[in-house]
């Protein structure tokens, strides 16, 4: 079966990776990218004992997860409008795409008529890419205790996109910069963040060396993303 020799694959390029940087592979969490898949094709990835999935959009999310095992874990990666942010508390065990701080906010008050306590993680956009969403570095910086304020929020860490590249090595710095942006979080915080999440099918190698927890593929998993017809949701 193609998704299970994927896998293998995947598994085997991590392995290197963190032996190569004094690491061992229980420390890198394997995401799966399941935007556009049917569910048939996330039930099957879980039957190889995957059980953390990312979605890109609310509306997408909420037609699939109910018709999964209730045991998977589903984050949410993609950008996030304040509008759908109760949908998004409700069906995700984390967002990874925080990007502002009214969106925290709204996220802490939408959580809070839940009842529940919501992980995020601070996405950034470290090479500051006009065309991508994410907090400057400095911003992080300048937000991060306000954010942390919030009642209904837990930071986890730190996420980014880093710029397209035929060539793995361009992504290294960017890597680089956001592991150390993390210690100075933590360092402001004076607690541990223990996500960063970081590299997909690309440059997943660099991500590890780099020190990403948390890395997200979808192509080197599944193959080449479906198109879906897109629907009017925005998130």
């Amino acid at each position: 079966m193609a998704l299970a020799e994927n896998l293998d694959r995947i598994r085997a390029r991590i392995a290197i990776a963190c032996d190569r940087s004094g690491r061992t592979p229980d420390t890198v969490e394997l995401m799966a990218v399941s935007k556009n898949h049917p569910p048939s094709t996330i039930a099957a990835a879980a039957s190889l004992g995957l059980q953390l999935f990312g979605e890109s959009r609310v509306q997408e999310a909420r037609l699939k997860i109910p018709q999964l095992p209730g045991r998977l874990r589903w984050h949410l990666i993609g950008h996030l409008q304040s509008n759908k942010c109760r949908d998004a508390v409700g069906l995700f065990s984390m967002v990874q795409s925080v990007d502002s701080l009214p969106l925290a906010q709204e996220l802490s008050r939408c959580a809070a008529k839940q009842a529940k306590t919501l992980p995020i993680l601070l996405e950034v956009n470290i090479a500051g890419e006009a065309s991508k969403f994410g907090w400057q570095r400095d911003q992080v910086l300048t937000s991060l205790d306000l954010i942390n304020a919030l009642p209904k929020l837990e930071i986890h860490g730190l996420m980014t996109l880093a710029p397209y590249s035929t060539d793995p090595e361009r992504a290294r710095p960017v890597f680089r910069a956001l592991y150390e942006l993390k210690r100075e979080c933590e360092q402001q915080l004076g607690a541990r963040l223990p996500v960063l999440s970081m590299g997909m099918s690309g440059d997943m190698e660099v991500a590890v060396e780099e020190g990403s927890t948390l890395i997200r593929l979808g192509t080197a998993l599944f193959g080449e993303r479906p198109k879906l017809q897109r629907q009017p949701d925005g998130a």
